[in-house]
């Protein structure tokens, strides 16, 4: 049997950050998929390699995570001067919808789970649309407040019940990576992966910016501008210290290529 190669990875600040391309890192859960692995897979983007400096739980959440994909330009642009050549931002909600169109015809079954009242269903429905053939096995918004440990065994009871093989979880950084770090395991046989904002980017409910400013690494401005209350700090204080953060590890030495995760071997 060919053994898997598992993509190279770049630690930045204390965060192993797969160093894939878009096709690189479609292969890479589309391999998870079909040979049935249990699977847990982040998107990642400045907000959450920050918050992964203050927040313990959200810090071990992401190195239990098999893969940590670069959704943001500067964790891309890091990685290059870093060496890895080739490598691209991995966006949660661009990624959702190309997996999905790619692999529809594999009859693999998909869960979402997360959003707003309705969201999730509204998503499934919309990409039933865009990519015929998906098979939607379920979708679920869970309430706001934390579950009970009963209805905690109730939900994976259902996910596992559905037949999915892979679960889509939008619930926002950082609550989302640490609901896979606690229950991805128990879902066995199914790849989870956490892509926040893309349920409501994915069904409109929250306008994306154009096209030519998320090329040029812009998105974040358009963001801004949209929801400045609640996003300022993010952008006007994380942004910037990660960029220095980030300068002073490459320039101490400290930036180094992890040891091969045996997880990801076979």
């Amino acid at each position: 049997m060919k053994t898997h190669t598992p993509p190279p990875r770049c630690r930045i600040l204390g965060v192993d950050v797969a160093m894939v391309n878009v096709r690189r890192a479609l292969d890479e859960v589309a391999g998870f998929v079909a040979r049935r692995e249990t699977r847990t897979v982040c998107f990642s983007d400045v907000h959450s390699i920050m918050r992964a400096q203050e927040d313990p739980a959200h810090r071990a959440a992401l190195a239990a995570a098999d893969l940590v994909m670069p959704d943001g330009q500067p964790l891309a642009w890091t990685g290059r001067l870093r060496g890895h050549a080739g490598v691209e931002r991995v966006c949660g909600p661009d990624f959702l919808t190309a997996f999905c169109r790619a692999t529809a015809a594999q009859g693999w079954g998909h869960y979402f789970y997360g959003g707003a009242d309705g969201v999730a269903h509204a998503l499934a429905e919309r990409l039933a649309a865009q990519a015929p053939g998906l098979v939607v096995a379920g979708a679920e918004t869970p309430p706001f407040r934390a579950l009970s440990e009963e209805e905690r065994q109730e939900t994976l009871a259902r996910i596992r019940a559905s037949g999915a093989r892979v679960l889509w979880v939008g619930l926002g950084c950082p609550k989302q990576e640490k609901w896979l770090h606690d229950n991805g395991p128990a879902l066995e046989g199914i790849v989870c992966l956490g892509v926040g904002a893309a349920f409501d980017f994915a069904t409109g409910r929250v306008r994306r910016a154009p096209r030519v400013m998320r090329r040029l690494g812009l998105e974040w401005l358009h963001r801004l501008a949209s929801e400045p209350r609640r996003l300022w700090r993010r952008y006007l204080v994380l942004a910037p210290r990660f960029v220095l953060a980030t300068l002073m590890e490459s320039r101490s030495g400290r930036a180094r290529l992890p040891p091969a995760d045996p997880r990801m071997s076979g």
